[in-house]
């Protein structure tokens, strides 16, 4: 074995293949430069170069690949939302996620496990079970269930926390988990294979603009014309907006969660509960991950604080008592991009050629592959916009048409 092991460690043909090609100099021009080399960057690059041959792409991103919010996410992957708009867009975003190990040939780590939400008042199950009815319409897997069936699908789970007992609850059956850097770096291989540039820490510093419509775009690594731009930068969007001349209506909180160190699996689904706040899971490792609402004042830090730890941990041994005994591993924060009603802004953007993918506050990785194929679709048809994320455009502020998915997160804002 380590004799084979030398032979391949010396031959020409080691290594067999490299996923993202060496760093190269910018081209003076690109037909679309995207702006963000996270999940939907990478994804829309990919949906443009495979299904509408457009492959003179430049993703450009600050630091390194997938290292912002899709790095600082928890990985929940569901459709259970509020609105028939949400339902329709997210359901997509689920089936695609489930046929993505097998378009990339790369394992994601997919799992269907399901979502239990819990329901601690007569008012919230009223509110589960239209939930339930529109996911059903739209074809999501999703039902009411009482106090016996949650007791037979989480037996460790505490059904009766001294102040909020559990009434019953909304089971998500196409509730899923995946690798997030594996979805990541699955879109960036393939995009790459057929020819999209990369581009790792290339800052974008400033959006040229002449007569209305973008022209190209400002780099620490020098300026690049384009055909039209795509930005894609979760919580730093309101800023980057600003550089090509416009406000968008997206207030950017700090987003923390935390993991604790293995313990043997205990929990299959993934429970939540918006009165506590907080969500939890188990990794594949064993690791038990803890999530909740976003930090009350608006920062553009990925910093843990004390007293988020403190809360979190607190309505998780709510839930799971048992957890008291577990030791915190590690803790960790992304930065969320909030609409006032808690929907995405997709589409044209007051800027000619200029498209906008932002205000996913916290539920943007499970909208990555949805949203890079809508993206992809809507810049290779010169701006024509996909009517799946038509409700979803920035001027319905302007129109009041708004998206509300507030309370529609795993635990509420």
């Amino acid at each position: 074995m380590s004799l084979t092991l030398l032979k391949y460690g010396l031959s020409h043909e080691y290594p067999a293949e490299v996923d993202i090609p060496p760093p190269r100099d910018l081209r003076p021009h690109y037909d679309v430069v995207i702006i963000g080399g996270g999940g939907h960057g990478l994804a829309t690059a990919y949906y443009l170069a495979k299904y509408h041959g457009i492959t003179n792409v430049a993703v450009l991103e600050k630091g390194y690949l997938a290292g912002g919010n899709t790095a600082r996410n928890t990985a929940v992957i569901r459709s259970n939302y509020l609105t028939s708009e949400g339902v329709r867009f997210y359901s997509e975003s689920v089936k695609l996620f489930q046929q993505l190990s097998n378009e990339f040939d790369f394992n994601i780590m997919y799992s269907e496990r399901g979502q239990l939400t819990l329901a601690h008042s007569d008012a919230t199950v009223r509110a589960f079970r239209q939930r339930a009815e529109v996911n059903k319409h739209f074809g999501g897997r999703t039902e009411m269930i009482d106090r016996q069936q949650i007791r037979e699908l989480v037996p460790t789970l505490n059904l009766d926390p001294a102040h909020l007992p559990v009434l019953a609850g909304l089971w998500h059956i196409d509730g899923a988990t995946a690798r997030h850097d594996a979805v990541a770096w699955g879109y960036a291989k393939q995009a790459a294979k057929r020819g999209v540039e990369i581009h790792q820490l290339t800052e974008v510093q400033d959006i040229v603009v002449r007569h209305g419509k973008v022209v190209g775009v400002k780099t620490n690594r020098g300026e690049v014309s384009c055909g039209c731009a795509v930005q894609a930068v979760a919580g730093h969007s309101s800023l980057l907006a600003q550089k090509a001349g416009f406000r968008l209506p997206v207030v950017s909180y700090p987003l923390q969660a935390m993991v604790t160190q293995p313990v043997k699996p205990f929990l299959d689904p993934l429970v939540s509960s918006s009165a506590l706040h907080c969500y939890v899971q188990q990794t594949s490792r064993g690791e038990v991950v803890f999530g909740g609402g976003s930090d009350p004042y608006p920062l553009y830090n990925t910093r843990s604080t004390l007293d988020l730890k403190e809360s979190l941990i607190a309505h998780g041994i709510e839930m799971f008592p048992f957890l008291a005994q577990a030791k915190l591993m590690r803790q960790w924060a992304g930065i969320t991009d909030m609409t006032p009603d808690y929907s995405p802004i997709m589409g044209e953007s007051p800027v000619e050629n200029y498209y906008l993918d932002a205000g996913w506050g916290t539920w943007g990785f499970k909208a990555t592959p949805i949203c890079g194929k809508t993206m992809a679709e809507m810049v290779a048809s010169g701006g024509k916009t996909p009517a799946l994320i038509a409700p979803f455009r920035l001027d319905r502020f302007r129109h009041f048409r708004q998206v509300n998915e507030m309370g529609a997160t795993a635990a509420s804002h």
